[in-house]
């Protein structure tokens, strides 16, 4: 495919001291982005994170540093001097879109208010990424992932049926990542809106406030019929108990069935089912044709489908399942679904050649163009490996 990638015109400068930040570039970056990374003279935050590659705990063997990192530039500057500052507003004033994520503090450091933007460049599209947004009385609150998980009640949500254990985070870096597609979206609506005006825009980002609408039904069972959710095992938060969705497999994996009792073609489907490997006991006895009974006697069918389960592997499971409509999955690990052949097919990992680590799988982007690729992803960039070129280039530019 011939076709310009949509982002190929774009220049992004990404100071980012979070995943949210981060995201953000790399989503601009795959399609074709002129992602700038701005980065301290120690690195960026995410260089001092590990895990590492083979155990080098230093800033160019960060795998989570090089995650979120394909395909950018890096440039060293102390914004906190006169002479850094002055090289990242030059940065500015030939960019098409400012990413900026951490604490509202961090932000006031750069000395650049929504004003100042508009005057360096007005064409700038600036989103800035805080914990609680620029106003407001949280504004000035310290925060992180976990904090943001809780204080946005999505946490409540997250757990065990046992709901004497307290409630469980998920992993992953997701109130950044939440915050990241929210940020991506804003940024292309104001690109859209250049288009018209020819003017940029300053956007103020909450990750409390992307949270915040995020917690499935907790906000609609409140509001209406004033009813509190409770945390389940690995399915939706429910006003009430709902039918246990994971199941332990014959080889000590778990497979993971969204099986509605009430639905009578999936009754039908399930009995058929357990009856092909002689399984189905006394379920086919007439009086389980009526929901009502089945809903009586839930405890019950829930022993067989646990008996059923052990006598076949996950596997197994999942493929007479999926060829019977049933919605189940097999649960894999991270490290499995590297080896995933339906991943494989579809070339969503990448080989790259990082430092050190040559062939390194990275996921790429999760959608697909008729009408152009993805850009190959580049390896992240050494610490200041831009600096100079990128510095030289914008200031001829600018005289």
């Amino acid at each position: 495919m011939d076709a310009q990638r949509p982002y190929e015109h774009l220049r992004v400068v990404e100071f980012a001291n979070n995943a949210a930040g981060e995201l953000v570039g790399k989503l601009f970056a795959q399609m074709g982005a002129d992602v700038i990374k701005i980065e301290p003279p120690e690195g960026s935050p995410s260089r001092h994170i590990g895990p590492y590659v083979r155990d080098q705990e230093d800033p160019e063997h960060s795998l989570t540093y090089w995650h979120y990192n394909v395909s950018k530039k890096s440039v060293v500057l102390d914004v906190v001097s006169e002479s850094g500052r002055d090289c990242l507003v030059t940065l500015l004033q030939d960019a098409d879109i400012f990413v900026f994520s951490g604490h509202l503090a961090e932000f006031r450091e750069l000395e650049l208010s929504s004003e100042l933007l508009a005057v360096l460049n007005p064409r700038l599209v600036s989103v800035v990424i805080t914990p609680f947004g620029l106003t407001g009385p949280w504004s000035e609150m310290k925060s992180c992932d976990l904090v943001s998980f809780a204080a946005s009640g999505v946490l409540a949500n997250c757990g065990y049926d046992d709901h004497s254990i307290p409630p469980i985070r998920p992993t992953g870096n997701q109130t950044f990542h939440t915050a990241a597609s929210f940020a991506h979206s804003a940024a292309l609506l104001a690109l859209i809106g250049r288009l018209k005006s020819n003017r940029g825009d300053f956007i103020d980002l909450a990750v409390h406030d992307s949270m915040a609408i995020t917690v499935e039904l907790a906000n609609a069972y409140w509001f209406y019929p004033g009813v509190k959710i409770g945390r389940q095992t690995a399915r939706l938060a429910s006003p009430t108990p709902t039918a246990p969705a994971q199941f332990v497999c014959a080889d000590g994996r778990h497979v993971v069935l969204v099986f509605i009792l009430n639905e009578q073609k999936a009754w039908t489907i399930m009995l058929e089912w357990l009856d092909s490997h002689g399984l189905s006991m006394d379920l086919v006895d007439d009086a389980y044709l009526d929901p009502t009974f089945r809903q009586k006697n839930f405890a019950h069918i829930q022993e067989v489908l646990e008996v059923f389960f052990l006598m076949i592997d996950a596997e197994t499971a999942f493929r007479e399942g999926q060829s019977r409509g049933m919605p189940i999955g097999a649960v894999y690990s991270p490290e499995e679904v590297l080896d995933i052949e339906h991943l494989r097919i579809r070339e969503f990992f990448s080989e790259v050649d990082f430092a050190g680590a040559a062939g390194t799988r990275t996921p790429g982007a999760p959608y697909r163009f008729s009408a152009f690729d993805e850009r190959p992803p580049a390896r992240s960039p050494r610490l200041g490996e831009h600096t100079s070129r990128v510095l030289l280039a914008t200031t001829s530019v600018n005289r």
